[in-house]
C-alpha cells in the first residue's frame, strides 16, 4: 500500500503526561526530592566516618525541609493570586523567614546532638545558614520555574487549540462560499419544466438536486473525500447541468486508478466546473467540453480541470467577479489543507481554452475527518 509521505512535526519538548495530575505530582517531586537528599547527605556523613548523631541530624533536616517546603507551597499558590508587587515581597519575606526558621531548626538540633550546652547562638546560625539558604531557594525556584513551564505549556495549548477553531472556521466559511448561481438556474429550469408540464424530466432534476444539496449540507465541511467521492459528486451535479443544457454540455473524465483512494478537500472542484460551465458552455452556441484529469506522479496527485471555451484573457478578467472569488476561494482552500505543499495554477490558451491545475500530497490517512 503506498503512504503519504508527511511532513515530521518539530520536535517540542513536554512533559504534561507526568504533570496531567498536579496534585500527584508535586507530592511525587516531594518524596523524590527530598528522599535523593537524605540519601545522598546520609551517604556523605557515613563516609567520613560513621556517625549516629551525623545520620540524626541528616534524617532532621530532611524532615524539616520537607515540612518547610510544604508549607511555602501553600503560602506561594496564595500569594500568585495577590496583585504582582504585594506577592512578589511576600514571597522574599516568606522565603527569608523560611531560611531563618530552617537554619534555627537546624542549629538547635545540631547543638542538641554535639554539645553539653545546648541552644541557639549566632555562631551556630551562620554555620548552618548557608546549606539552609541553598536548600530552601533551590526548592524555591524549582518550585516556580515548574509552575512558569506549565503556565508557557497551558497557554501554547491553548492558542493552538484557538488557531485550530479558527483554521476550521476559515475552512467552513470557504467551503460554504460556493456560487450559488447554479442552485437558482436548477430551481428555475425545474419551473419551466413543470409549467412545459414535462414532470417526468422535473423529477429527475430535483431528485438530483436534493442528492446534491444532501451531500453538501450534511457532510463536514473541514472534511476530506477520496477522488472517488468527489468524482461521482462532480459528476451528480454535472447530470443536472446536462439537463439544462442538453448536448452542448460534453464531459470527460481521465481518473488514474491508483488515484482514487487519495484524499482533498471535499467538494474542492465543483466551483471549477461551474465557472467552466458559466465562461465555456453558456455563451457559445455548440456548447464547449470539460475535461476533468486525475493521475498520481509518485507522492503526488495532479488534477486538471480545462474546457474548450473561449479562455479567460485579460480583457474579461475584470467584469469576471465571480470566477475570481472562485479561484481565489479554492486558492485559500489549499492553502489552508497543505500550507505551501500544494500548487495552483491557470492557463488560457492561445487558440481558446482555460485550465486549472492543482498539485496536492497524496495522502490516505486522514480518517478522522472523513466525510460522511
Amino acid at each position: 500500500m503506498r503512504m503519504a509521505t508527511l511532513p515530521a512535526p518539530s520536535p517540542r519538548l513536554s512533559v504534561r503526561p507526568f504533570f496531567e495530575n498536579k496534585s500527584r505530582a508535586f507530592w511525587t517531586l516531594q518524596a523524590v526530592g527530598w528522599g535523593g537528599y537524605l540519601v545522598l547527605r546520609g551517604a556523605s556523613s557515613i563516609s567520613n566516618g560513621p556517625s549516629l548523631d551525623l545520620l540524626i541530624l541528616v534524617i532532621v533536616e530532611a524532615i524539616t525541609g520537607y515540612c518547610i517546603t510544604l508549607l511555602l507551597s501553600a503560602l506561594y499558590g496564595y500569594y500568585r493570586g495577590l496583585p504582582r508587587v504585594t506577592g512578589l515581597l511576600l514571597t522574599i519575606f516568606t522565603l527569608v523567614a523560611a531560611v531563618l526558621m530552617f537554619a534555627a531548626i537546624d542549629a538547635f538540633t545540631f547543638s542538641l546532638l554535639q554539645s553539653t550546652n545546648p541552644g541557639i547562638t549566632l555562631g551556630r546560625m551562620l554555620g548552618t545558614l548557608y546549606v539552609c539558604f541553598t536548600l530552601i531557594a533551590g526548592w524555591s525556584a524549582l518550585y516556580f520555574g515548574i509552575n512558569f513551564y506549565l503556565i508557557v505549556e497551558e497557554q501554547i495549548d491553548q492558542m493552538q487549540h484557538l488557531e485550530t477553531q479558527a483554521s476550521s472556521a476559515q475552512l467552513a466559511m470557504l467551503r460554504y462560499q460556493l456560487n450559488p448561481h447554479f442552485l437558482f438556474n436548477t430551481l428555475n429550469s425545474i419551473s419551466t419544466l413543470v409549467l412545459l408540464k414535462q414532470t417526468e424530466r422535473a423529477n429527475a432534476m430535483l431528485s438530483r438536486l436534493s442528492s446534491f444539496l444532501r451531500y453538501t449540507l450534511a457532510n463536514e465541511p473541514t472534511a476530506h473525500v477520496t477522488v472517488l467521492q468527489e468524482v461521482e459528486t462532480l459528476k451528480l451535479y454535472l447530470e443536472i447541468e446536462k439537463m439544462r443544457f442538453e448536448e452542448r454540455l460534453r464531459t470527460v473524465f481521465e481518473i488514474d486508478p491508483s488515484a482514487e483512494r487519495a484524499r482533498l478537500p471535499s467538494l474542492l472542484l465543483q466551483p471549477l466546473v461551474e465557472n467552466a460551465i458559466k465562461y465555456a458552455v453558456t455563451p457559445q452556441e455548440e456548447g464547449a467540453e470539460i475535461s476533468v484529469a486525475v493521475r498520481l506522479a509518485g507522492e503526488r496527485v495532479q488534477i486538471t480541470v480545462s474546457d474548450t471555451g473561449p479562455g479567460l484573457h485579460e480583457t474579461r478578467i475584470s467584469p469576471s467577479l465571480s470566477t475570481g472569488v472562485g479561484l481565489a476561494n479554492i486558492r485559500e482552500r489549499l492553502v489552508q489543507a497543505y500550507g505551501p505543499d500544494q500548487r495552483f495554477e491557470t492557463r488560457t490558451a492561445p487558440a481558446g481554452g482555460f485550465s486549472v491545475e492543482i498539485e496536492i500530497p497524496f495522502q490516505l490517512d486522514d480518517l478522522s475527518r472523513e466525510a460522511a
